[in-house]
């Protein structure tokens, strides 16, 4: 069951305006990488359903969350189909996000008040997925659309809240230009987490890159 509910889920999301995309087979990797990531400021993280046995780490990674950062919504991406959504609402997801919007997906979601955030790629999906009742929809991937596309999205349905995914960068640059453009969050991954880095288990390093990021968010909005 899921910690916190949707409206808590969508709080923390909105407060933060950032959301880290991470996966790693190695349990304890991810571990390290979530607390650092906590300690940073984050409030809610995206775990990716990539790897085989994916749902393990998961699982562990739920655990371990609920004492270590306490205050965290664990959430779970790339599910593309309604029983892995259910799977892992039964594991302990308080938020589920795709690449792609599928129907089937939402009443699942809806069903135990947690927030579904499909990827869409075009205004009718998003218009579609907000009648379905997700109040957060992804645009994925960023770089291709562009803030262009969220600032011309939002023009004619302002109501819309958006989190986009893809060539996001931990730059003020980008993140500003995102911001601007209208989105309620950012998704962010491989640029938050150089292999590198995590390789050499270097979690100050992802520490103070989440906070120059938050910094760089609440900057952005402060001077909308």
């Amino acid at each position: 069951m899921a910690k916190f509910d949707k409206i808590a889920v969508l709080e923390k999301i909105g407060s933060t305006g950032m959301v880290p995309v991470f996966y790693h087979k190695d349990a304890e990797v991810a571990k390290k990488v979530i607390k650092a990531c906590y300690d940073g400021g984050v409030r809610a993280f995206e775990f990716t359903n990539r790897g085989d046995f994916a749902q393990e780490v998961f699982a562990e990674c739920v655990k371990f969350a609920a004492t270590e950062c306490p205050e965290l919504a664990l959430g779970i991406g790339s599910v593309v189909d309604a029983p892995t959504a259910a799977m892992y609402i039964q594991l302990g997801a308080c938020f589920v996000v795709g690449p792609l919007f599928n129907p089937e997906i939402a009443p699942v979601c809806n069903r135990r008040l947690v927030p579904y955030c499909p990827g869409c790629g075009t205004v009718s999906e998003v218009g579609k997925a907000q009648e379905l009742g997700c109040d957060l929809c992804k645009v994925f991937p960023g770089d291709v659309y562009g803030p262009n596309f969220v600032k011309g999205l939002k023009a004619p349905m302002p109501w819309s809240k958006i989190m986009v995914t893809g060539g996001v960068a931990p730059t003020e640059e980008n993140l500003t230009s995102w911001i601007k453009a209208g989105v309620f969050c950012v998704g962010m991954g491989s640029k938050l987490f150089p292999s590198d880095k995590v390789k050499a288990q270097d979690w100050a390093y992802v520490t103070n890159m989440c906070k120059e990021s938050l910094g760089y968010i609440a900057k952005a909005r402060a001077a909308k």
